[in-house]
């Protein structure tokens, strides 16, 4: 019998997570409620989120915002037609995303 592949452990590209959290930033900044409740959990201002994305973790911190409560993931996944599991995915590929690579730290 053939074991069925667990979606969580299959491999994600480094370019596809990042695609993924760049297309949830731009989500978010669209989004007129998400956004202020994002940057006041983050402490971000509003001037200094292009400065803040360059900086490693930026990214999987955006996607944590969105797995950290399911109506906002579902949110999202639902506007773009993005499987939830992606996102976790997404999250696990990128810097700061990984419990591994933040062991190291």
């Amino acid at each position: 019998m053939n074991a069925v592949p667990d979606p969580m452990k299959t491999n994600m590209s480094a370019d596809r997570a990042q695609t993924l959290a760049v297309q949830a930033l731009s989500f978010l900044a669209q989004d007129a409620e998400l956004l202020p409740r994002f940057l006041s959990l983050t402490g971000i201002q509003p001037g200094d989120i292009r400065t803040a994305a360059r900086e490693p973790g930026f990214l999987a911190g955006v996607l944590q915002f969105y797995l950290a409560h399911e109506p906002t993931l579902m949110h999202f996944c639902e506007a773009t037609g993005t499987n939830p599991t992606e996102v976790q995915r997404a999250l696990h590929t990128l810097p700061g995303g990984d419990e591994a690579w933040d062991r190291q730290i």
